[in-house]
């Protein structure tokens, strides 16, 4: 039994002991789970940790349901639970960060060198598991932006309250006075924190890109061709797919790369590893299309989250960490294997 179904177990029977409705309120509870999950990712940069702040913030809200006095909405008091668990998570630790946080590209002679720990890096999560659908597609794309890497990453950048803040005021449309309620603050605290927060995005040049379409024909298209090239190994085919700008990065290493050029140069020379690579779709990531990939021998290798934009791909994400990220994104720790068990 995993730990978050001991504690879900323990927390119901604690509610039962209490005269609470279990069956009715644990329905009640569970359908709150993927938003509150988007915002604890939002707000930690790590699905694993999202996980397990939401599981606590449930937890919390079973045991003390018998003093939820109704005042607010059961999804407002919710929200307090999970912003008061993710600030006590932040208080003194590192920002996550991507490599091109860290440090200038590297070139292709680069040393890999030794990979970071892995509360350095902000990692991908399956859009299943932090969007909740929406019916209005101008909604869901607005959604996806606000879950992609750089996003993710610019909201690192800020003061923990302040993250809090933008993505309650920015991200899902709270009004001053709710965000001034849940946080215990004033109207004029919050409107401070919002203008210093959107100051520092500002001056990051970490702003909102032009939400994501919906994969239409060409961009299925595209992934389809890039899916073809990387397996094939075929550099050429790839020259013609990757912008000229494009990105490489392979957390939990630091290295990354900037340019087409570099990009094919370290795939023919330290990255040949790479030749005889099967990628396997899965749900999307981020907002983004995604893969599983494994190497010739069958074994795990990462996962890719693609971007692209005006028809050529601008940056594989690449995330090393397979033990935990392939049971996370469904996907078999060997190729052709059974899936994992999320």
């Amino acid at each position: 039994m995993s730990e978050a179904t001991a504690a879900s177990r323990d927390a119901a029977a604690d509610a039962a002991e209490q005269g609470a409705p279990a069956g009715e309120l644990a329905d009640r509870l569970e359908s709150h789970r993927t938003e509150l999950t988007g915002y604890c990712y939002r707000m930690l940069g790590s699905a694993f940790e999202a996980e397990d702040a939401v599981q606590e913030t449930m937890v919390r809200a079973w045991r003390s349901y018998d003093r939820f006095e109704g005042r607010a909405s059961l999804r407002s008091w919710l929200y307090r639970i999970a912003t008061n668990v993710c600030l006590d998570l932040l208080k003194g630790s590192r920002r996550r960060a991507r490599p091109m946080d860290l440090a200038s590209p590297s070139s292709v002679d680069t040393p890999v060198g030794a990979g970071l720990p892995e509360v350095t890096w902000i990692g991908p999560v399956p859009d299943e598991r932090v969007l909740a659908s929406a019916g209005d597609p101008a909604e869901a794309a607005v959604a996806r932006e606000s879950v992609r890497l750089a996003f993710i990453s610019a909201l690192q950048r800020l003061a923990p309250r302040q993250r809090a803040v933008l993505i309650l005021r920015e991200v899902l449309s709270w009004s001053a006075s709710e965000v001034a309620e849940l946080l215990g603050s004033s109207v004029a605290s919050v409107n401070s924190a919002l203008q210093r927060a959107r100051a520092t995005l500002a001056a990051s040049g970490d702003t909102a890109d032009e939400p994501p379409r919906p994969l239409d024909d060409a961009q299925q298209a595209l992934l389809g061709r890039y899916v073809d090239a990387f397996e094939r190994f075929d550099m050429d085919a790839l020259t013609a797919l990757l912008h000229e700008d494009s990105t490489l990065s392979m957390p939990p290493y630091a290295l990354w790369l900037r340019g087409r050029e570099d990009i094919l140069k370290w795939l023919r020379g330290p990255g040949h590893g790479c030749e005889g690579s099967h990628l396997v779709a899965v749900a999307a990531a981020n907002g983004r299309p995604a893969f599983g990939q494994y190497r010739a021998d069958g074994e795990p290798w990462a996962i890719q989250v693609i971007d692209t934009a005006d028809g050529r791909i601008t940056a594989l994400n690449s995330f090393l960490d397979t033990e935990r990220l392939f049971p996370l994104f469904g996907l078999p720790l060997r190729y052709g294997g059974r899936a994992a068990e999320a």
